[in-house]
């Protein structure tokens, strides 16, 4: 045992958790970076050959909409509803998959950040 000097040699902590702390902190900064990215990001949704449009950014809040005087039916207001919400799930469906788009590189770690 001449050779033995105690102590854990410094192989668990030191460096390898200073590099991980390092890591950790980089894709921290690369999230909140994709997340404001979605706050800048615009989509639109549309109904009825476009007589419709929604717009939401990359987070799902609604930003405005655009209706098209030809889809105001004073006799049939139900087709002028099913169009605002066809466009309404057209534009979160596209956010969605912008989301999943900046997001999905984080995978499981985003909660842990």
């Amino acid at each position: 045992m001449a050779g033995f000097k105690g102590g854990y040699g410094g192989g668990f902590g030191g460096g390898n958790m200073q590099n991980l702390m390092k890591q950790a902190q980089k894709m921290q900064q690369e999230m909140a970076k994709a997340q404001e990215e979605l706050l800048d990001a615009e989509v639109t949704g549309s109904a009825g050959g476009g007589l419709v449009e929604v717009r939401v950014n990359g987070k799902n809040e609604f930003l405005g909409i655009s209706i098209k005087p030809e889809a105001v039916d004073p006799d049939d207001v139900e087709m002028l509803e099913d169009l605002i919400a066809a466009a309404m799930n057209d534009a979160k469906e596209k956010a969605d998959a912008l989301s999943k788009e900046k997001m999905g590189a984080f995978g499981a770690m985003g909660g842990l950040l």
